[in-house]
């Protein structure tokens, strides 16, 4: 998926939105080019016609996304706010409005059956409609975020303080993009000008090294700056400039990003008494807004930061101008510029792990997978990477590779691998036309693929052998074994899935005899969070039975 052009029309939608004072589901507008990219080989608005919306949410919909039949009605309504949208930048004419809407009238009655329709789900929605939608809904870009905290040890309670939270791994810019940024950083271009300013003119500092109150006045007059007080401390605490007692130097030759590298350390760490973003108590917690921004790694939007400082209770005391807040941390060189959202530059993602790691803090750089062999792409995978980059990484190794190798790779790869290896794999190849076929077909043979290799011939209408008892019931635990430290992770939502569409007594019964390493785990999973007490015991019993045959 090309997430560019998704993330620029999802944000010219919600301007306009705006604009004529609408209610737009931003959100359901943002799945349905997601999944057009994906699967329908939109790669930009213009691309949209009739058919992609028949396809969409006739087809696509109901094999991949886990929604009741209720919830049609509201993604039918985003896809005629689409239409509007699409109509008024012009990137479609009247008469094909006209079809599109006629065709989502047609639709609208049809889609609840469809998304009701068992027989239409995919492998993943089929066998993890309990398991839910944060997990599952979506391809494989989210399916890996959802398990990109699996590590081979088990889970464990972390505080929120760096030290104990682990980071992601981070894509950065190569060095030559971050030192030519680094040298058109205007919060440091301005300290350098300051710096020459003070010399040509023979100016000293206070004896304490301050600038001096006359001169912070005729520097931010002759120099248009903002605030000279806080570009002199800069200069100082970044070596541009040398003091000695009241006379200064000029910084030695210096490397641009160790200069600022430094100032990223004086932006987010010092008392800068509210001169980096216009607001004392938003200084003191800049630290904290700058670690969930490198978190996340994706824009976050201006509504939801107000949520973030007001959770923090900095906004208790008077309301922050987050916009302007905004502004100047652009100025500063840490966000993107805009009103919209708030982004880390690339520059500052580089800062803040070069902090981490001055600090002692693990903060991994993420490698191009594009590159990588198959169990390269997994691991890396795995290792917790933002959703955006993992489907990016996804899509450059898929365009590396013709379907059949992809499918040989990934699949000969995870043979004998944990269940969480295998559901990555699985849904990276369950992106796959029927081009693939003749290689997905040879993994008939392998009893751990076998099953996966069967749903993908039948979901695609390809011939294929009919999936015993057995069969379906090992995919069933495999794939609930790929859902599990999402389960741990989140309890109450995984019980009020399984309660709503989990697996009936019968079936649970069976689970214990299937020759699977991770089954006693899924019962016992089962048995501590069905709330059906009839389920829920037979995976109890089902567990002992299975722990007692591994005995036996």
């Amino acid at each position: 998926m090309s997430i560019e052009w998704v993330n620029r029309a999802v944000d010219d939608l919600r301007a306009w939105g705006r604009a004529h004072s609408l209610d737009v589901d931003v959100d359901e507008v943002r799945l349905l080019c997601d999944y057009a990219s994906d699967y329908l080989d939109v790669n930009e608005l213009g691309d949209f016609t009739p058919v992609t919306f028949e396809e969409l949410l006739l087809n696509i919909y109901p094999r991949k996304v886990i929604a009741p039949p209720e919830s049609a009605p509201e993604t039918v309504a985003a896809a005629r706010t689409l239409v509007d949208f699409l109509l008024a930048t012009e990137e479609i004419g009247g008469k094909m409005a006209v079809r599109m809407r006629t065709v989502l009238d047609r639709i609208e009655p049809e889609m609840p059956i469809a998304l009701a329709d068992t027989s239409r789900f995919g492998m993943a929605k089929s066998l993890f409609s309990a398991i839910g939608a944060d997990s599952l809904e979506q391809d494989a870009g989210s399916a890996i975020l959802s398990v990109s905290a699996v590590r081979e040890e088990p889970a464990v309670e972390h505080c929120d303080c760096p030290g104990c939270s682990p980071l992601p791994p981070v894509r950065l810019a190569p060095r030559e993009t971050l030192v030519q940024s680094a040298l058109r950083v205007p919060l440091v271009t301005d300290a350098r000008r300051l710096v020459q300013w003070m010399l040509a003119g023979g100016r000293t500092p206070t004896l304490k090294g301050r600038l001096r109150v006359r001169d912070a006045g005729e520097a931010a007059a002759q120099l248009s700056v903002a605030d000279p007080g806080l570009l002199w401390e800069l200069a100082v605490h970044t070596g541009l400039v040398q003091v000695e007692g009241s006379a200064i130097f000029d910084g030695e030759d210096f490397d641009p990003l160790e200069i600022w590298a430094a100032t990223v350390e004086f932006v987010v760490e010092k008392d800068t008494g509210g001169a980096v973003t216009g607001d004392v108590s938003l200084d003191e917690e800049l630290y904290g807004l700058c670690d969930m921004l490198y978190r996340l790694q994706a824009p976050v939007p201006i509504p939801l930061v107000r949520d973030y400082l007001e959770e923090i209770g900095l906004v208790e005391g008077g309301e922050i101008d987050v916009p302007e807040a905004v502004r100047r941390l652009a100025y500063c060189g840490m966000a993107e510029p805009g009103e919209e959202l708030l982004e880390l530059t690339p520059l500052a993602l580089w800062g803040l792990r070069e902090l981490y790691t001055d600090l002692g803090v693990e903060a991994p750089e993420a490698a191009d997978l594009t590159t990588a062999d198959a169990p390269e792409l997994i691991e890396g995978l795995l290792s917790g990477m933002p959703a955006e980059m993992a489907e990016a990484d996804i899509g450059g190794w898929l365009e590396n590779r013709t379907p059949e190798q992809a499918v040989t790779e990934l699949f000969g790869s995870v043979s004998g691998a944990p269940s969480v290896a295998r559901g990555i794999a699985v849904t990276i190849v369950d992106r796959l036309g029927p081009d693939a076929e003749e290689a997905v077909r040879a993994f008939l043979e392998e009893p751990e693929l076998r099953p996966h290799a069967i749903h993908w011939l039948s979901s695609r209408g390809l011939a294929a052998p009919t999936l015993t008892q057995e069969e379906m019931l090992w995919m069933s635990v495999d794939m609930l074994a790929l859902a599990m430290p999402v389960a741990e992770e989140d309890p109450e939502t995984f019980a009020e899935n399984m309660s709503a569409s989990g697996p009936p007594p019968h079936v649970i019964e069976e689970m214990w005899r299937v020759d699977h390493p991770e089954v006693v785990d899924v019962l016992e999973l089962l048995g501590r969070s069905l709330r059906d007490h009839g389920a829920a015991k037979a995976a109890r019993k089902a567990a002992f039975k299975a722990r007692s045959r591994a005995i036996g």
